[in-house]
C-alpha cells in the first residue's frame, strides 16, 4: 500500500491520493463545506482473455478453381472426357466460379499466453464450378460432353461439411480486431452433388449424383488477419476425382468474423 498526500497552493482544498494495487482512491476535503467530502476510484485491472472463446455464424465469400494435372491422353481420362484434348476442355470461368462457407462455429483455445491457440470448428463449404465451355454431365458412368445446343451457363456444385483444425497465432490477444495467422488441416465429406443448366429459353436442367466425386476432401487451410480485413484459403491434397480427373480444388477469399 502506498500513500501521498496533496497540498494545492491555490486552493484551500486538500487531495489525500491513496493507492491500493490496481486501484487509486482520491479523496477530497474541502474546509468550507464540512458535510461534504468528494471520493473518487479508479480501478486499473485488466481481466484476462478467456482460455476458450466461440465465434458464432461465420461467412466466407471467395472463389473456387482447380489445378488441373490430368493426363488427357490417357485411357482414363478419355473414358470420363471422350475427344478432350488437353484441360481447355473443362476450364473454369475465374470470376463466376464461387465459394460459399458458412461455419456454425469456430472456437479457440489457448496454448501459450493467448497468442498461440488451437482453432477448431463445423461448417460447411459450398462450391460452384462454372465452365468456360458449356458440357454435359451424364451419370451411370459419368461422362462429360461438349455442349451440342446453346446453354447460358453449366456448372458442377460440390457442397461438404467440413471440420477445420488450425493452429492460430494471434498478435493482438486484446482485440477483437487484431493482427494474426491461422494454418492447419481441415476434412470435408460430400453430402451434396449436382449438375446445373440453362438454356437461352431460361430452362433449367438438375441432375442429382454424386459423379465419381471424392467423398473427403481434405485440404490445406490458412487463414491472415489484418485487424477488420480477413482472408482465408484452402487447398486440396488430391484430385477431387475418384478416377479419370486429376483436378485439386482449391478456395480463397474474405471471411466475415468476430475474430
Amino acid at each position: 500500500m502506498a500513500a501521498l498526500a496533496q497540498t494545492d497552493s491555490t486552493s484551500k482544498e486538500r487531495v489525500d491520493t491513496i493507492k491500493i494495487g490496481g486501484t487509486i482512491i482520491i479523496k477530497k476535503h474541502n474546509p468550507a463545506d464540512t458535510f461534504h467530502h468528494e471520493v473518487i476510484i479508479h480501478n486499473h485491472r485488466h481481466e484476462s482473455p478467456s482460455n476458450l472463446t466461440t465465434n458464432w455464424a461465420i461467412l466466407d465469400l471467395g472463389f473456387a478453381n482447380y489445378q488441373d494435372n490430368t493426363n488427357y491422353s490417357s485411357p482414363e481420362a478419355q473414358l470420363v472426357v471422350p475427344g478432350a484434348k488437353d484441360k481447355d476442355a473443362l476450364n473454369l470461368r475465374t470470376g463466376k466460379s464461387v465459394n460459399v462457407n458458412i461455419w456454425f462455429f469456430m472456437q479457440r483455445l489457448n496454448l501459450v499466453d493467448h497468442i498461440m491457440n488451437l482453432k477448431y470448428g463445423l461448417g460447411l463449404e459450398l462450391n460452384n464450378y462454372r465452365y468456360d465451355q458449356n458440357v454435359v454431365f451424364q451419370k451411370n458412368p459419368t461422362v462429360i460432353l461438349p455442349a451440342t445446343e446453346y446453354l447460358k451457363k453449366t456448372k458442377l456444385a460440390a457442397d461438404y461439411i467440413t471440420i477445420p483444425m488450425m493452429l492460430n497465432f494471434n498478435f493482438t490477444p486484446k482485440r477483437n480486431d487484431g493482427f494474426g495467422l491461422s494454418a492447419g488441416v481441415s476434412a470435408g465429406y460430400l453430402y451434396s452433388s449436382r449438375y446445373k443448366s440453362k438454356d437461352g429459353s431460361g430452362d433449367k436442367i438438375k441432375v442429382h449424383d454424386n459423379f465419381d466425386l471424392e467423398k473427403w476432401k481434405l485440404s490445406y487451410i490458412a487463414e491472415l488477419n489484418l485487424g477488420i480485413v480477413k482472408l482465408y484459403g484452402s487447398y486440396a491434397f488430391k484430385s477431387m476425382w475418384e478416377k479419370g480427373l486429376d483436378q485439386q480444388p482449391y478456395n480463397f477469399g474474405i471471411r466475415f468474423s468476430h475474430w
